[in-house]
């Protein structure tokens, strides 16, 4: 079992900067951290929940949502089993609550059911 924890989330002024974290710990046979790709989803009040960002095992390589693209950046450090999400110039639209998840697959994924481990959530509240 692979276990997310989420951190960093808070109330911010449109146009800040706040850095999401998710620290993995927990392994499963065979794997470690360094073989698992990474993810950041959200949700907002009434809305369904939509991919931010990825990160694959495989050489690193991120994807970002049109949304977001210039202005976060996901990044990873694997000997800390950490996997972080850099949100700047934020909006209010990107109020919600931000998920981490994990999948040992290569593919970066859209799709939220593709990935088998999640943490808990952070809300991030951007203020107009």
């Amino acid at each position: 079992q692979v276990q997310l924890v989420e951190s960093g989330g808070g109330l911010v002024q449109a146009g800040g900067s706040l850095r999401l974290s998710c620290a993995a710990s927990g392994r499963t046979t065979g794997r470690t951290f360094s073989d698992y790709t990474m993810a950041w989803f959200r949700q907002a009040p009434g809305k369904e929940r939509e991919f931010v960002a990825g990160i694959s095992w495989h050489y690193g390589s991120t994807f970002h949502a049109d949304s977001v693209k210039g202005r976060f950046t996901i990044s990873r450090d694997n000997y800390k089993n950490t996997v972080y999400l850099q949100m700047n110039s934020l909006k209010f639209e990107d109020t919600a609550v931000y998920y981490c998840a994990a999948d040992p697959s290569i593919v970066v994924s859209r799709n939220g059911d593709w990935y088998d481990y999640w943490g808990q959530g952070t809300q991030v509240t951007v203020s107009s």
